[in-house]
């Protein structure tokens, strides 16, 4: 393949039209080739004439159009435009790489020119390819950072194309409250829904907003697969569509609704304009776990600060002093040590294994030997375990929708006992009590203006490294 077939290959984007080109080497920066322009036509015709792919090479640099982003927290769509951002200098550069050994090829050339070694001593030669050799060397050496950054741009688009599904779907109820004639009202983002179950039985969920009068249609009831708003009897199927208007004839009417999928026991929504095709993540209690308990709880707490409640275990020593934590000692050093990633680990002196899953999902294991007492240092040191599942739905700035899911590895014929669902639900909300009052009062100071992230010490690191629970740290 020629040079030239080869740099047909390029992508040209956010190309300027060409002025006149030069080169200039090692022009404001630390050694290399400081490309500016290009230099005639390759073909001996003169320097006036230009290359016909000069323009491939007249790129505007695009990382000086990047705002500063170290150690700072970026929504989805700040990381987006960072990550392209990457893509597109990955792609300058790889243009300044190319262009760099061209030039030089053309100057060893140059230099081994027959007709030009006559008017040269052997001396000059020598000094001359001595100083293109080091420019080469100097050139293969970018080449190989370029190669690195374009694998760790690479790298960066799959770990956030693999948060693309866990970011934008949201679990929102048990597959178990959702009957064939029953109706969930839930809030996602300030905005109204409901969930029921069509002719086929798969949920489906749909504004919570009736096009005609605006009624809420929770309000109503499910009709053979059809939602029925309370006010004049308008029929909505899954899909949003209105198939039934009765004492009027039928106009073409539809309501917004969301992709909604059934998974594991649970129903989740995806707030995308198309459904995903990729596999949805599995929340799964681990192998040898029977689920004993699925409560879900509408709490008045912005959904951040109730995960960052979630994810610290140094305070339980302090509030939780009538529920599970009753006679723990107060150790002298808590610590959250993260082996696998930032994104989990294990608590020391604690045996609790815990994992933050973006957006808003804390999964925790807790050796326990009896109910509200550990036993041992680590979690393998245990012989039975307690399984948590929060998922955090951030309904709106201070409502938070939980859904907690309990599990255990001992003691299965729990499950069967009468009413004993009763007495999880009692318990978790007294265990919850105990934080919410404390939460609840960090966000009325915080509406207020102060910060809930004043001196973080060492026990915090979960929930620092956590961030990106409501952002992707790039």
């Amino acid at each position: 393949m020629t040079m030239v077939a080869a740099l047909s290959l390029l992508p040209i984007s956010h190309l300027r039209p060409s002025s006149r080109f030069c080169t200039q080497k090692n022009a404001g920066g630390r050694g290399g080739f400081r490309v500016l322009a290009v230099f005639g036509d390759g073909e001996g015709s003169g320097s006036d004439k230009k290359h016909t792919w000069g323009e491939i090479f007249d790129v505007e640099v695009p990382r000086p159009r990047v705002q500063p982003l170290k150690g700072k927290f970026l929504d989805v769509n700040q990381a987006l435009e960072v990550a392209r951002m990457d893509i597109q200098y990955c792609d300058w550069r790889a243009r300044q790489d190319v262009l760099s050994i061209m030039l030089l090829h053309e100057k060893v050339v140059e230099v081994l020119n027959p007709l030009a070694r006559d008017f040269k001593s052997i001396g000059t030669v020598k000094k001359e390819l001595a100083e293109l050799q080091e420019d080469l060397e100097q050139a293969h050496r970018q080449v190989h950072i370029s190669e690195a950054r374009v694998a760790a741009a690479l790298d960066k688009l799959a770990y956030m194309e693999s948060l693309h599904l866990k970011i934008l779907s949201k679990v929102i109820a048990f597959s178990k409250d959702l009957k064939d004639d029953t109706m969930i009202p839930i809030d996602c983002f300030e905005e109204p829904w409901v969930i029921f179950r069509g002719k086929d039985g798969n949920p489906g969920c749909v504004q919570n907003t009736c096009a005609h009068r605006a009624c809420p249609l929770h309000l109503g009831s499910v009709n053979e697969g059809r939602i029925q708003c309370p006010y004049h009897g308008w029929e909505y199927s899954t899909d949003g569509k209105c198939e039934k208007m009765p004492s009027t004839r039928m106009l073409n009417v539809r309501i917004r609704s969301l992709p909604c999928f059934e998974h594991e026991g649970m129903i989740w929504i995806w707030p995308g304009s198309a459904p995903p095709t990729d596999t949805l993540p599995s929340l799964q209690p681990p192998t040898g776990f029977m689920i004993h308990a699925e409560i879900v709880m509408e709490l008045p707490v912005e959904h951040g600060l109730l995960l960052d409640n979630l994810l610290d275990l140094a305070h339980a020593p302090f509030t939780h002093t009538t529920t599970f934590a009753k006679g723990w000692n107060v150790p002298s050093l808590v610590k959250f040590l993260t082996p696998a990633s930032g994104l989990q680990g294990y608590w020391d002196p604690y045996p609790i294994d815990m994992e933050f899953r973006p957006p808003c999902i804390v999964l925790s294991t807790i050796g326990i030997s009896k109910p509200g007492k550990l036993e041992g240092r680590s979690t393998r040191q245990c012989s039975t375990h307690l399984h948590q599942l929060h998922v955090c739905l951030p309904s709106s700035r201070q409502k938070t929708r939980l859904l907690y899911r309990m599990s255990l590895d001992f003691a299965p014929l729990l499950k069967h006992i009468p009413f004993m669902h009763i007495l999880w639900r009692h318990f978790a909300e007294k265990v919850l009590n105990e934080d919410l009052r404390l939460v609840i009062g960090q966000q009325d100071r915080m509406i207020n203006g102060a910060n809930v992230w004043n001196l973080p010490v060492s026990y915090d690191k979960l929930d620092f490294t956590s961030e990106d629970k409501k952002a992707v740290m790039v």
